[in-house]
């Protein structure tokens, strides 16, 4: 009865779009959106292949036992600070595009991504310190750039859908972050396989120094560089891009504009009768009573505990994500998947660490994804969510309790199997909700700057797992430790905190309303009528 009431107040040219039959632009957006999310992830996953790489090039000690690595402090930065970098992107770009439109500032960041890409690859000396601070500062930047694509592409994708299939399309977006990591590791295998055929090096163990050629250095530039190309491809497309319909109507306060911008890339039918000086006047009725800001006691009224729910689930999640695609080269090494550094050469190691990572993409964090896709406007994404915190909390658990019965060799593929296990279940799970969600449950003047609240929050999960457990999933005796880490709580006592991370993220999944089969306008109050007050006393769990 509500929706009902709902659509009847709704305005009539979003109405329209809310109606709308999936048609081609859906797709085309989705694509233009969703190279951006592919660009994302290559960039920000790429720098786990590389790390090892790069102790040995530029980190050489000379031991015997084991080669080169980064110190603590390089390996936190150089992990890290494109995720501070994107943290600061998505907080200035989620405001920019609420207060410019999302359309005059998505250009900006894909050639922020294309640039600092290419220049990634680029240092002005041999020197390991010059080299490294090259790399953090153009990695900064770079994740300042992939901040602003989080609530763009999100807010974007959620104004132009349909309301029956929005869940799914905001859900392909995100989607193509898994194609992006995948791309990383193929990238990675074809270099560090094309370098090891025409550059043969002995292993660590034969040559400590002939291990690692000169042409090495080149290897972790290209794959760094790479990330320019999906960049490069989708300018063109974003910029073609009218502003999203429901920008102009409901920020921009323009039906006419709105109705003409919508037209030009959709087939929407409107009604005969459209009168839109009517469309003007009921704007202005939405846009004068819901004009309370993102501070006042009305935002906090209507939708503070949605904004804790959506900031504290992403925080949480992120932690235990980030944490395990960072290390889980480590964790591969802990079972005997990749060989100790010392039996390969430079070149050898990434080309295996690569290959690790690619099938757990491919077997687990692309499946994740599409499962979502597919089910999301089915079971809805508060159920999705839950299900993904709890079997994540499960498998971990599982991991870590009998960690000592996974590190024996007959039971290494049980171990990637779970471990893969806990990848799918992100991915079909809060990885893919805890983006969509923001982009539908907030007003449209404040989308943007509310998904992106919610994104850096993430992020911030997303550093403490980057920098966290470098240190935390140290061996607990020191002198097995990584050179220069001090003793840490070890693999499996690290997998249990990340497994009590995930069971707080069930719980706090309890605050996110659930938006299948509604429009923006249900959700957030902004119907033209009385309706809006109905709207905003609605519970966050969905009944």
């Amino acid at each position: 009865m509500a929706t009902q009431q709902g659509e009847g107040q709704q305005l009539k040219v979003l109405n329209a779009l809310d109606l709308a039959k999936t048609q081609w632009y859906h797709f085309t957006a989705i694509v233009i959106a969703g190279m951006g999310f592919f660009t994302d992830a290559y960039d920000l996953f790429c720098i786990s292949l590389v790390t090892k790489l790069l102790g040995r090039i530029y980190y050489f000690e000379g031991n015997p036992n084991r080669p080169g690595s980064l110190p603590p402090n390089v390996s936190s930065a150089v992990n890290g600070v494109a995720l501070c970098g994107t943290l600061a992107g998505q907080l200035f770009f989620g405001w920019l595009g609420d207060k410019l439109g999302r359309k005059k500032v998505y250009g900006l960041t894909l050639v922020l991504m294309f640039i600092c890409s290419i220049a990634s690859g680029l240092s002005f000396t041999t020197n390991p310190k010059a080299v490294m601070t090259t790399l953090c500062f153009f990695r900064f930047w770079l994740g300042f750039g992939i901040g602003g694509d989080y609530p763009l592409s999100a807010t974007i994708m959620s104004e132009y859908a349909n309301k029956k299939t929005r869940g799914a399309f905001i859900g392909a977006v995100f989607a193509m972050q898994g194609f992006g990591i995948l791309f990383a590791g193929i990238i990675s295998i074809i270099v560090s396989a094309a370098f090891k055929h025409h550059y043969p090096a002995p292993a660590y163990a034969v040559d400590m120094v002939g291990s690692t050629v000169k042409e090495a250095d080149y290897v972790w530039r290209i794959i760094l560089m790479f990330g320019c190309l999906p960049a490069a491809l989708t300018w063109y497309w974003r910029m073609q891009m009218p502003e999203t319909a429901r920008f102009t109507a409901l920020v921009a306060q323009n039906a006419q504009l709105t109705a003409a911008n919508m037209q030009k890339v959709m087939k929407v039918n409107f009604d005969e009768q459209l009168d839109m000086e009517e469309e003007e006047e009921r704007l202005r009725k939405v846009t004068t009573k819901e004009s309370y800001g993102l501070f006042s006691k009305e935002f906090m009224k209507r939708h503070g505990w949605h904004l804790v729910g959506t900031t504290t689930t992403w925080f949480l999640l992120d932690i235990a994500f980030y944490s395990q695609n960072l290390f889980q080269k480590d964790i591969f090494s802990a079972i005997g998947w990749i060989p100790p550094a010392k039996t390969m050469s430079a070149i050898e190691e990434i080309y295996k660490i690569a290959r690790a990572q690619t099938l757990i993409a491919l077997c687990a964090t692309i499946p994740g994804y599409w499962f979502t896709v597919a089910l999301i406007d089915v079971i809805g994404r508060f159920t999705i969510q839950l299900i993904g915190f709890f079997f994540m909390t499960i498998f971990m658990f599982a991991l870590a309790i009998p960690y000592d019965h996974w590190t024996k060799k007959e039971n290494h593929i049980g171990f990637v199997v779970m471990y893969s296990l806990t990848f799918f279940f992100a991915n079909f799970g809060p990885n893919a909700t805890t983006f969509v969600v923001p982009a539908e449950i907030f007003p449209a003047r404040l989308r943007s700057t509310c998904h992106g609240i919610s994104a850096a929050s993430g992020k911030a999960g997303a550093i403490i797992g980057a920098f966290g457990f470098l240190y935390a999933a140290q061996n607990q005796n020191k002198a097995k430790a990584d050179p220069g880490y001090p003793a840490g709580i070890g693999v499996k006592n690290s997998l249990i905190v990340l497994g009590v991370t995930n069971a707080v993220g069930f719980f706090f999944t309890f605050l996110v309303p659930e938006s299948k089969g509604k429009s923006l306008e249900e959700m957030t109050g902004e119907a033209a009528g009385d309706d809006v007050e109905i709207k905003s006393k609605q519970r966050a769990l969905p009944v």
